[in-house]
């Protein structure tokens, strides 16, 4: 039982206050339909009375019919229709939040997915390789990989550090150690964590626009002043940058929401503009795992000389979203002050779930998985950029996209945007670049994520998006 009895001794009437007081948690909600009660004798020693008080109490709620006793078995909350619970309404109180924080927009719960679920952002969680998953979760809550039981570094696992490191050697050809990276929850945190180490209150962050949400959120409930840099074909406008700028974000590999890939001439001038205006670069990676072309493109990390690039990666967008578990390969000169920043926040991201993912990673098991859904997310791809050189290709002209899990198109018709409020009613979770990204509300884009659609449901999906489209 969860509910607390309170016994006012000078009132008198003990049994009565029980009584009253667990037919009241009965109505309300607070004891639910077929809840055990303590026995009677439990109940008595708790409360420090009789137990024929209790038991006075217990017997009227039954024949009261709120509670039913069974023989052998307890005393039990009645199988009657009752009511649902009843929240308190506690008073607002007089503290109010700080104001970057009191407008900040609060995602919603993403658990109904549409009938054609073309959403953005994440990877197909039916594809995770779970069984294997277990057994390497199980094997972190042994007593022998538990150990001690106490935090480690907030940098986080070693072996996972140094399995991410070893990946990003051997698959981005970025050349690092495991003393340069930070485990974190997810880039999120990542990018809470280089604000805090690099932005001082009223200092200027520069981002994509459109672009990515969540840094141009975070930074400026940490203070600081962010600014759109407009892109082009060719990625992020490097003229455009702010000549104040501490740091920049940007996806080089696979731009957010539009897709297109930074140019290695703007590689070039923005790591040279970073040196000129001693600024940070913020490199997020988020998706580059599934390119579907034998031609990689180089990370602004492995071009860096200087050490001005921090590189974020996450295995959410990846594997799994409820993983969030990610990490942030950063300059020497910064580790102790992300270390402490990272304490300060959490002081370290959950070990079994850490150590378990460096076993995924050595064991051949990420890489495996890679491999796998690869293919998978290829033929999705291929599927939706068929359709929009296709029968879409009078409403959308498709961006070039080798990479990532999703395809962006520009918009044709100024209708389309009334289209798209239809196809959403319809059951088509598609979305335009101003509902996902911080972009002008009439940005003329719209984005097809195929992360989480079965590659059979494609086709329906753009034909019955077709049909709103024409009926526009």
């Amino acid at each position: 039982m969860n509910v607390a009895v309170r016994l006012d001794r000078a009132a008198g009437l003990l049994a009565g206050q029980i009584y009253r007081q667990l037919r009241d948690a009965v109505l309300d909600g607070r004891l639910r339909r077929n809840e055990a009660l303590p026995s009677s004798r439990e109940l008595a020693e708790q409360l420090k009375v009789s137990r024929n008080t209790v038991t006075a109490a217990y017997d009227r709620l039954v024949a009261e019919g709120y509670l039913t006793s069974r023989a052998g078995a307890g005393t039990f909350v009645t199988t009657l229709s009752l009511m649902e619970p009843v929240l308190s309404q506690l008073p607002s109180g007089p503290l109010t939040p700080r104001a970057a924080l009191q407008s900040m927009p609060v995602p919603p719960d993403f658990g109904t997915a549409p009938e054609f679920d073309f959403r953005v952002g994440a990877p197909d969680a039916r594809l995770f390789p779970y069984a294997a998953w277990r057994r390497l979760l199980a094997d972190q809550f042994r007593l022998s990989a538990v150990g001690t039981g106490m935090p480690v570094e907030p940098a986080g696992h070693f072996g996972l550090r140094t399995a991410i490191a070893r990946h990003l050697r051997t698959a981005r050809f970025i050349e690092t150690n495991p003393q340069d990276v930070l485990v974190t929850c997810g880039v999120q945190q990542a990018l809470d964590l280089i604000g805090r180490v690099l932005l001082e209150p009223g200092a200027t962050a520069a981002v994509e626009e459109p672009g990515y949400a969540p840094p141009r959120l975070v930074w400026e409930a940490q203070g600081a002043r962010v600014i759109g840099v407009p892109i082009d074909e060719q990625g992020l406008i490097v003229d455009a940058l702010p000549a104040d700028a501490r740091l920049v974000y940007v996806t080089p590999s696979h731009q957010y929401p539009t897709g297109v890939a930074l140019s290695l001439r703007r590689r070039v001038e923005l790591l040279a503009w970073a040196q000129r205006h001693d600024a940070a670069i913020v490199e997020d990676d988020y998706d580059s795992e599934f390119r579907y072309t034998e031609q990689q493109l180089e990370p602004l990390r492995s071009l860096d000389r200087s050490g001005r690039v921090l590189y974020v990666g996450s295995f959410s967008k990846v594997l799994l979203p409820t993983l969030r578990l990610g990490f942030l390969l950063h300059p020497p000169s910064l580790r102790h002050a992300l270390h402490a920043a990272k304490f300060l926040t959490d002081w370290h991201t959950g070990l079994p779930i850490q150590a378990a993912m460096a076993d995924f990673v050595e064991q051949g098991v990420f890489a495996q998985h890679l491999r796998r859904v690869r293919r998978v997310y290829r033929q999705r791809h291929e599927r939706i950029a068929a359709a929009l050189a296709g029968p879409l290709s009078a409403h959308f002209t498709a961006v070039p996209s080798t990479a990532g899990l999703h395809l962006s198109a520009t918009v044709r018709e100024a209708t389309v945007a009334d289209a798209l409020v239809r196809a959403q009613a319809a059951g088509i979770g598609v979305a335009g670049f101003s509902e996902i990204a911080t972009a002008a509300p009439d940005s003329p884009g719209i984005v097809f994520g195929y992360g989480m659609i079965d590659a059979r449901r494609i086709d329906e999906g753009l034909a019955r998006l077709h049909q709103c489209l024409d009926a526009a």
